[in-house]
């Protein structure tokens, strides 16, 4: 009966030890199929104005029938389109941005975090990810940073703060 246990636990390990993990947050489809929330429908054909004046084409380039969610979304509340695209800093941003990076600024902050954020998962999560069904681990790993927003709130509006309500507990 005892060897019986210890061949079924062994058996569950080494079939958790087989699933891969993509990352923290699996959020796609391991399928060979198209991912339906990466197809954007296209604008209408219609007919240029002037030939001459259409862009030269480029392979991998845009489209000009290709829909540009970001940049619809930042027309509609008052931006401007073509500021999502821009590599540089509007000139309405540079003093937030020099402000912001008074005490200096590391240029590769995303590939530092990520690389960081990766060794703690590691850490974190050694003996967490041995889970039979794949699901999102995002909370378990990250279960200590969480803020929670009553504690938060009673904490400003003690301190005299006005504070935004907070949607009542469950």
């Amino acid at each position: 009966m005892r060897i019986m246990r210890v061949a079924m636990i062994g058996c569950v390990l080494a079939l958790a030890a087989c699933s891969s993990d993509d990352g923290v947050r699996v959020l796609s489809s391991n399928g060979d199929g198209p991912d339906e929330f990466r197809i954007l429908p296209a604008k209408p054909l219609s007919e240029p104005k002037s030939y001459t004046s259409l862009p030269e084409p480029t392979p991998g380039g845009k489209n000009l029938t290709d829909v540009d969610p970001k940049g619809d979304a930042v027309a509609a509340l008052g931006g401007r389109r073509n500021a999502v695209h821009s590599d540089t800093i509007a000139r309405s941003d540079s003093a937030l941005v020099n402000y912001t990076g008074r005490n200096g600024r590391t240029e590769d902050i995303r590939g530092t975090l990520a690389s960081e954020d990766e060794e703690f998962r590691k850490r974190r999560g050694r003996f967490a990810n041995i889970k039979i069904v794949k699901q999102d681990r995002y909370n378990d790993v990250y279960d200590r940073y969480q803020l929670d927003q009553y504690q938060e709130q009673y904490r400003w509006r003690r301190g005299g703060a006005t504070t935004p309500a907070a949607p009542p507990r469950q």
